[in-house]
């Protein structure tokens, strides 16, 4: 593959990044970047057993646990009753737990706005198109189980 093809994704990589972390920045004040990112499985897969979740996440059941802990005094999540098995509790993310994944959302969404009206409609679409080629190439398309960086 040619070298500079690689640079210009390299470059472009850089740019998200930039995006994301500017639309991070203001709730890292409020939850750890750890947190967040359960937040966002939560928001995206619904309901999960702990175990699922711990999976999803790639870590330990126990590191899960007290993070979960701080996450529930904290109001971003909520254990509810499983009704399918009364032995399991779900992780839920609360309301408030959603409200911050839509801020950063939004945000990103906005930036990402500003962005794209700098070139034409059909070079969006140009590029629009080569992010989900790109995606599906990577293996990403529509994961949410490998998110790091929220959504």
């Amino acid at each position: 593959m040619p070298s500079d093809e690689v640079e210009s994704v390299l470059i472009a990589s850089s740019a998200l990044l930039g995006v994301v972390a500017r639309s991070l920045a203001p709730v890292l004040e409020r939850i750890s970047l750890p947190q967040f990112r359960v937040l966002v499985v939560l928001v995206r897969a619904g309901s999960l057993r702990h175990g699922a979740l711990a999976d999803r996440l790639a870590m330990a059941p126990p590191s899960v646990s007290r993070m979960l802990d701080r996450m529930q005094d904290q109001g971003w999540v909520t254990r509810v009753p499983n009704a399918d098995s009364r032995r399991e509790v779900l992780i839920e993310a609360t309301d408030s737990g959603r409200a911050l994944v839509d801020e950063v959302w939004r945000a990103r969404r906005g930036e990402l706005d500003v962005v794209l009206a700098r070139i034409s409609p059909s070079e969006r679409a140009q590029v629009a198109a080569a992010f989900r080629r790109f995606s599906d190439a990577a293996g990403e398309s529509g994961a949410v189980d490998a998110l790091v960086l929220g959504g």
